[in-house]
Protein backbone atom coordinates (compact mmCIF):
# COMPACT_ATOMS: atom_id res chain seq x y z
CA UNK A 1 0.00 0.00 0.00
CA UNK A 2 1.23 3.47 -0.84
CA UNK A 3 -0.08 5.65 1.94
CA UNK A 4 -3.26 7.34 2.55
CA UNK A 5 -3.93 10.80 2.77
CA UNK A 6 -7.43 11.89 4.49
CA UNK A 7 -9.72 14.54 4.14
CA UNK A 8 -10.74 17.13 6.57
CA UNK A 9 -13.98 15.24 7.34
CA UNK A 10 -12.44 12.04 7.40
CA UNK A 11 -10.04 12.84 10.07
CA UNK A 12 -12.89 14.54 11.99
CA UNK A 13 -15.23 11.26 11.20
CA UNK A 14 -12.84 9.36 12.27
CA UNK A 15 -11.20 10.72 15.67
CA UNK A 16 -15.17 11.40 16.52
CA UNK A 17 -15.99 7.75 15.70
CA UNK A 18 -18.77 8.97 12.80
CA UNK A 19 -20.69 6.13 11.63
CA UNK A 20 -20.41 7.81 8.10
CA UNK A 21 -16.88 6.63 7.68
CA UNK A 22 -17.74 3.22 6.42
CA UNK A 23 -15.81 -0.35 7.72
CA UNK A 24 -13.73 -0.64 4.76
CA UNK A 25 -12.53 2.50 4.57
CA UNK A 26 -11.99 2.33 8.78
CA UNK A 27 -9.85 -0.84 7.56
CA UNK A 28 -7.68 1.09 4.84
CA UNK A 29 -7.19 3.80 8.15
CA UNK A 30 -6.14 0.92 10.56
CA UNK A 31 -3.83 -0.67 8.18
CA UNK A 32 -2.29 2.38 6.86
CA UNK A 33 -1.52 3.33 10.89
CA UNK A 34 0.30 -0.44 11.30
CA UNK A 35 2.64 0.99 8.52
CA UNK A 36 2.99 4.15 9.87
CA UNK A 37 1.54 5.69 6.74
CA UNK A 38 -1.30 7.70 7.37
CA UNK A 39 -1.29 11.67 6.94
CA UNK A 40 -3.15 14.67 7.04
CA UNK A 41 -2.60 17.87 5.15
CA UNK A 42 -1.73 20.79 6.83
CA UNK A 43 -4.18 22.72 5.11
CA UNK A 44 -7.33 20.78 7.44
CA UNK A 45 -5.94 21.92 10.60
CA UNK A 46 -6.41 24.84 9.20
CA UNK A 47 -10.12 23.80 8.04
CA UNK A 48 -10.98 22.32 11.17
CA UNK A 49 -9.48 25.18 13.34
CA UNK A 50 -11.57 27.60 11.63
CA UNK A 51 -14.80 25.33 11.54
CA UNK A 52 -14.44 25.86 14.94
CA UNK A 53 -13.72 29.48 15.12
CA UNK A 54 -17.29 29.58 13.85
CA UNK A 55 -19.03 27.13 16.32
CA UNK A 56 -19.56 24.59 13.05
CA UNK A 57 -17.44 21.98 14.53
CA UNK A 58 -17.24 21.00 18.37
CA UNK A 59 -15.00 19.20 20.06
CA UNK A 60 -14.12 17.61 22.78
CA UNK A 61 -11.07 19.85 24.28
CA UNK A 62 -9.35 22.95 22.99
CA UNK A 63 -8.90 22.63 19.20
CA UNK A 64 -4.88 22.91 19.44
CA UNK A 65 -4.88 20.30 21.61
CA UNK A 66 -7.48 17.90 19.37
CA UNK A 67 -4.95 18.69 16.51
CA UNK A 68 -1.99 17.75 18.21
CA UNK A 69 -3.53 14.52 19.50
CA UNK A 70 -4.38 13.85 16.03
CA UNK A 71 -0.33 13.95 14.44
CA UNK A 72 0.31 12.62 17.30
CA UNK A 73 -1.79 9.26 17.06
CA UNK A 74 0.57 6.16 16.27
CA UNK A 75 1.37 5.68 12.52
CA UNK A 76 -0.35 9.35 11.84
CA UNK A 77 1.11 12.73 10.49
CA UNK A 78 0.43 15.93 8.84
CA UNK A 79 2.13 16.28 5.49
CA UNK A 80 3.62 20.27 5.85
CA UNK A 81 2.46 22.29 2.84
CA UNK A 82 5.83 22.69 0.83
CA UNK A 83 6.80 24.60 -1.75
CA UNK A 84 5.91 21.54 -4.17
CA UNK A 85 2.42 21.02 -3.00
CA UNK A 86 1.75 24.44 -3.11
CA UNK A 87 2.40 24.74 -6.65
CA UNK A 88 0.80 21.29 -7.56
CA UNK A 89 -2.38 22.74 -6.22
CA UNK A 90 -1.96 25.27 -9.11
CA UNK A 91 -0.98 22.53 -11.90
CA UNK A 92 -3.70 19.88 -11.25
CA UNK A 93 -4.78 18.33 -14.04
CA UNK A 94 -8.22 19.63 -15.95
CA UNK A 95 -11.50 19.03 -14.16
CA UNK A 96 -10.22 20.28 -10.72
CA UNK A 97 -12.58 22.70 -9.05
CA UNK A 98 -11.63 25.63 -8.04
CA UNK A 99 -11.36 25.45 -3.95
CA UNK A 100 -8.25 25.85 -2.30
CA UNK A 101 -8.20 23.49 0.09
CA UNK A 102 -9.16 20.78 -1.47
CA UNK A 103 -6.72 21.15 -4.55
CA UNK A 104 -3.80 21.20 -1.74
CA UNK A 105 -5.60 18.11 -0.30
CA UNK A 106 -5.40 16.20 -3.69
CA UNK A 107 -1.87 17.89 -4.55
CA UNK A 108 -0.74 16.68 -1.36
CA UNK A 109 -1.94 12.99 -1.98
CA UNK A 110 -0.76 12.59 -5.38
CA UNK A 111 2.82 14.49 -4.42
CA UNK A 112 2.76 11.20 -1.26
CA UNK A 113 1.59 8.80 -3.83
CA UNK A 114 -1.01 8.23 -1.74
CA UNK A 115 -4.88 7.10 -1.58
CA UNK A 116 -6.99 9.62 -0.52
CA UNK A 117 -9.72 9.22 2.04
CA UNK A 118 -12.87 11.02 0.44
CA UNK A 119 -16.22 11.40 1.03
CA UNK A 120 -16.13 14.54 -1.39
CA UNK A 121 -18.27 13.43 -4.40
CA UNK A 122 -16.43 16.20 -6.50
CA UNK A 123 -13.45 14.70 -5.46
CA UNK A 124 -14.73 11.09 -6.16
CA UNK A 125 -15.62 12.21 -9.79
CA UNK A 126 -12.47 13.90 -10.32
CA UNK A 127 -10.78 10.33 -9.00
CA UNK A 128 -12.61 8.71 -11.75
CA UNK A 129 -10.81 10.61 -14.86
CA UNK A 130 -7.51 9.05 -13.13
CA UNK A 131 -6.17 12.69 -11.90
CA UNK A 132 -5.28 10.61 -8.00
CA UNK A 133 -6.59 7.57 -6.75
CA UNK A 134 -9.37 7.79 -3.75
CA UNK A 135 -11.29 4.83 -1.81
CA UNK A 136 -14.77 6.42 -0.88
CA UNK A 137 -14.78 7.03 2.96
CA UNK A 138 -18.42 5.93 2.78
CA UNK A 139 -17.55 2.39 2.63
Amino acid sequence: MSGIVLDTHVLVWLLGADPRLGPLARALVAEAARQADVSFAAISAWEIAMLVSKGRLELDRDVLAWLTAAARLPGFRMAPLSLDISVDSARLPEGMHGDPSDRLIVATARRLGAVLVTADRALIDYAAAGHVEVHPAGR
